[in-house]
């Protein structure tokens, strides 16, 4: 597994509640419903609502998977915010060139941000 990222653009989103870093958030600063559309990606965590935390929107970052994603597989949000191979709901990232699969829930990998 990679630990860097090539954010382009990182835009403040305040927390609706408390956050994980490295999960998907909505523009509203909530956690996502399954297959739902984001704003982008945690880099760091939110205690408490009201906290301004810096969100990924374009480029690559980390992600915490949620299940196992094939190499250069595009992933959508489960209803925890981590990334999981793509099904019915919205693609937002790829597995980045060279990152190696993630075999299970709780692996952090470095994915390309699908603007949506």
């Amino acid at each position: 597994m990679s630990s860097f990222s090539i954010p382009v653009l990182t835009l403040t989103v305040q927390a609706a509640a408390a956050l994980s870093a490295n999960r998907f958030v909505t523009g509203a600063g909530a956690v996502p419903a399954a297959g739902a559309q984001c704003a982008g990606v945690t880099r760091t965590r939110a205690a408490a609502a009201g906290d301004l935390v810096p969100v990924d929107v374009l480029g690559t970052t980390q992600i915490e998977t949620g299940g196992a994603v094939s190499a250069n597989g595009a992933v959508e949000t489960d209803n925890q915010g981590r990334a999981v191979a793509l099904s019915s709901g919205a693609k937002l990232a790829r597995l980045a060139p060279g990152e190696p699969p993630a075999t299970a829930a709780g692996q952090f990998r470095e994915f390309v941000l699908i603007p949506g």
